[in-house]
């Protein structure tokens, strides 16, 4: 579990950070449509920090395994949805947008595995 929030507080550390990059540093180079892409990266990856806060805190008893999956999955989704949308912004390449739907279908997995261990949990 404290493994699992490093890695969420982490994650929320530079999805802050890239965010302001992105308000302060992106503004005038970007075009509006690349700096709100840019944008959609950050707010996505800060989501699913704090969605990987809360797998962690689910990791017990029965909940683990699913609430581990759930953080692997929102990880995982964070480098290849938002992660995909950052390159696109900054380079216009569209070599890795087949990669952005993966970490979409990765972010709703995790939610869903996420309720699985909420239901687990015992109380």
């Amino acid at each position: 579990m404290r493994v699992w929030l490093v890695i969420a507080a982490i994650n929320g550390a530079i999805a802050v950070t890239l965010g302001a990059f992105a308000a302060h540093g992106l503004g005038g180079r970007l075009d509006p449509h690349a700096l709100g892409t840019f944008e959609t990266g950050a707010r996505y990856h800060m989501y699913h920090a704090l969605a990987m806060g809360l797998s962690a805190l689910a990791m017990q008893g029965t909940a683990a395994r699913a609430a581990r999956w759930s953080a692997i999955l929102f990880l995982f989704g964070i480098v290849a949805f938002s992660g995909s949308l950052y390159l696109l912004a900054l380079t216009g390449s569209k070599a890795l947008a087949f990669v952005t739907p993966f970490g979409g279908v990765s972010f709703l997995a995790g939610w869903v595995l996420l309720a699985v261990a909420a239901i687990r949990i015992k109380t």
